[in-house]
């Protein structure tokens, strides 16, 4: 991995992410990655922080890589594709991108060996999980080099099935959002009690912290868990029977099976441009 190339098409946070990842677990030198943006003052950033090079052009920045990592938003893969060329044949194209299948980008780059991976916001600080698949091209050296990026992220469970990367972004990919949406309700909660918002913040934040160490390091069933800080009569069950009255599991499952669904639609949107109501 020292001696590999790796250009990153995309400086956003997670690509930033990556890079970080790379250099502290010494997996990479900042002289053998270049990313690639439009703002020559994120450039100017990254290198300040990191020492990477940094190029506004595309094409210059892929032409030596032996890994190119396309870290862009869905809707600029197709336009970003139309202009990358010069990838090596024997390169690895590595993806983070939401939705956007191996087939597409195959076709689009005219390239065979493709990763296609969702990695999750907790991979900025290591403590990530990324699901990833191949096309059956990816050499065994270019996988061991995908679980070493990956792995800069945190965790990383490799599937044969690319079905399951889009339910990989509804769970685990988009999960992050609705943590943080769960626990600014709690904390929320404890501020129309009468709370200091410090005070709410901090007992809601070791409470997920403490409840997510106990049960992994439990080994039981959440259910099972669950019942035990339940008595009967108890705080813990009003306040249960008030959340499955509110069809609480049932959002949580809707809004996971929406953003399924939204993953495959960003799959099937045309080569050419996104434009859903053509492809109809």
């Amino acid at each position: 991995m020292l001696n590999k190339k790796i250009a990153f098409i995309g400086a956003g946070v997670m690509a930033e992410a990556m890079i970080a990842g790379l250099l502290r677990q010494k997996l990479s030198k900042p002289e053998n990655i270049t990313a690639s943006g439009p703002r020559e003052e994120r450039g100017a950033e990254l290198n300040k922080k990191h020492g990477i090079k940094f190029t506004t052009d595309n094409q210059s920045a892929v032409q030596h890589a032996d890994v190119v990592v396309l870290s862009i938003k869905p809707q600029r893969l197709t336009e970003v594709m139309k202009g990358l060329k010069g990838i090596r044949s024997d390169a690895l194209v590595l993806s983070i991108i939401a939705g956007a299948n191996i087939k597409k980008i195959s076709t689009g780059l005219k390239h065979k060996a493709i990763v296609r991976s969702m990695p999750n916001t907790p991979g900025q600080i290591g403590e990530g999980i990324t699901v990833w698949t191949s096309s059956k091209e990816v050499t065994d050296e270019q996988a061991e080099m995908t679980r070493a990026i990956l792995g800069a992220l945190g965790a990383e469970v490799f599937v044969e099935d690319e079905s399951y990367l889009d339910m990989a972004t509804a769970l685990s990919g988009s999960g992050p959002a609705y943590v943080f949406l769960f626990t600014e309700a709690l904390i929320d909660a404890g501020v129309h009690m009468g709370f200091p918002r410090r005070i709410a913040e901090q007992l809601v934040l070791q409470t997920i912290k403490g409840s997510a160490s106990f049960y992994e390091s439990a080994g039981r069933h959440p259910a099972t868990l669950r019942n035990q800080v339940t008595s009967p009569g108890g705080t813990s069950a009003e306040a249960l029977y008030y959340l499955e009255k509110a069809g609480f599991r049932t959002a949580i499952s809707r809004a996971v099976w929406a953003a399924y669904q939204r993953s495959l639609e960003l799959g099937k949107e045309k080569l050419g441009h996104v434009d859903v109501e053509e492809e109809k």
